[in-house]
């Protein structure tokens, strides 16, 4: 069996709980000291740092939420000073604004370790060639493997996303060993090389590593078939680190969070109170190491479950199951956070045109999700000139996909077409969950 970093892989438990509360001690003390949200929660219940000495003090600590980050958009939660941030990412937010983290030396060189480790789970070493797949910018994705498979000492392909079919020419003539991407567009690729005439046999792939959105173990199994290889499970979030915090081994039995690193904890999702292993609800995640962006137990929204059971290969860290579903009304599309709230921001700055009702159909046609959002013209605008309409739509996916950073299928209704609702509004359907 191999590790990239074994000492903190397969630590004794009893020897990992003294690591965790060391660093959660530290932890609660930084930032009382230099972050004046936390300093403040901790200040309303009578909390003092002196008063957390071990992991099992957690509890006691107040949740964080996007909401405080979106409150301190841009740097407002950063706990070190702009001159030691030496990366900035970033993820949609609700309102426009995005949720900014921030990263020092320390905190890139611990997430590019995380996806070493991640890599080396999925089969991966220093004679591998690693094609990174991942969109590169703000999202976490692309760099976050990119500085992992370089950590790791591979060759590292920075392919990026898009130009599927050269995608194909490199992976057949780098002979890379693994792809990194959205399974979706995993199963994108192996369109591609059909119409290419390119047979998987060409290509030299042992492994997958795929996250960002969500996919079904049926999903996996038509990507095996397809490409040729052992598809891995990998996850991550920007405010926590991106790629890596959690991942597949060969066992494929969960996947295992880097818990020297990731502190997680699952709570009931109504009472927020802390359940034992094998409970299903929210997984909250608590930064240990991080200087620029920490996290004191953050609110992930998705619902999954942890266990501690014993892995046959080795590792001591517990694993988290699939995320069964989430708290909030996120969408996530494509690997990109999705938010109905932005696209009525949309609508109020295009009021003339159109009215505040809409109708988002998520969907997933030959494994690639897409997304249609039905939105009635107001009686003013309503127009049976063709030319009219079509403007209004074009400006109006252009507005979506400066919004929403994906292109979604505008379909304009007429004036009271869509239901109405007394209550809360029914504005998704996901249709995703009945075709996985």
């Amino acid at each position: 069996m191999k590790y990239y970093n074994k000492k903190m892989e397969c630590m004794d438990r009893a020897e990992l709980k003294k690591l965790q509360s060391e660093r959660l001690a530290a932890l609660v003390a930084y930032v009382y000291k230099n972050v004046a949200v936390y300093r403040a929660k901790m200040d309303a219940i009578g909390l003092l740092p002196s008063d957390i000495r071990s992991i099992d003090d957690i509890s006691k600590l107040p949740f964080t939420t996007k909401q405080d980050l979106r409150d301190g958009y841009p740097f407002g939660m950063f706990a070190s000073k702009k001159r030691d941030i030496v990366r900035i990412h970033a993820s949609s937010g609700t309102t426009g604004k995005l949720t900014v983290v921030g990263y020092t030396k320390r905190d890139v060189d611990d997430w590019a370790e995380c996806c070493a480790r991640s890599l080396v789970c999925a089969g991966m070493d220093k004679n591998s060639v690693v094609h990174v797949a991942y969109g590169y910018g703000l999202f976490t994705g692309g760099l976050g493997l990119h500085y992992g498979a370089e950590k790791l000492g591979a060759m590292t392909v920075p392919a990026s996303g898009g130009n599927t079919a050269r995608q194909v020419q490199l992976l057949r003539d780098f002979r890379a060993d693994a792809l990194c991407c959205t399974p979706s567009y995993a199963l994108y690729i192996a369109d591609e090389m059909e119409k290419m005439g390119v047979k998987k046999e060409e290509l030299n792939l042992k492994s997958g590593i795929f996250g960002a959105e969500p996919w079904s173990d049926n999903m996996r199994v038509e990507i095996e078939n397809r490409l040729g290889i052992k598809a891995y499970d990998i996850y991550g979030l920007s405010e926590i680190s991106g790629p890596g915090v959690a991942m597949d081994c060969a066992e494929q039995s969960g996947k295992h969070i880097f818990e020297d690193l990731f502190f997680p904890e699952i709570v009931d999702r109504d009472t927020l109170a802390p359940l034992p292993y094998g409970g299903e609800g929210e997984l909250v995640f608590t930064t240990l190491n991080k200087q620029g962006l920490p996290l004191i137990r953050y609110r992930t929204r998705d619902i999954c479950a942890l266990t501690d059971e014993p892995c046959k290969c080795g590792r001591t860290h517990v694993r988290m199951s699939k995320v069964f579903g989430r708290t909030d009304d996120m969408l996530i599309i494509r690997g990109v956070n999705v938010f109905p709230s932005q696209i009525e921001s949309v609508l109020m700055n295009n009021d003339q045109a159109v009215a505040p009702h809409y109708f988002i159909t998520v969907d997933r046609v030959n494994m690639i999700d897409t997304i249609e959002i039905q939105i009635e013209v107001n009686e003013k605008s309503f127009s049976d000139e063709v030319k009219k309409m079509e403007a209004l739509q074009k400006k109006l996916e252009h507005d979506l996909f400066t919004a929403i950073g994906i292109n979604a299928v505008v379909k304009l209704v007429s004036p009271n077409t869509l239901p109405r609702s007394e209550g809360k509004a029914k504005r998704v359907t996901d249709l995703r969950k009945s075709n996985r």
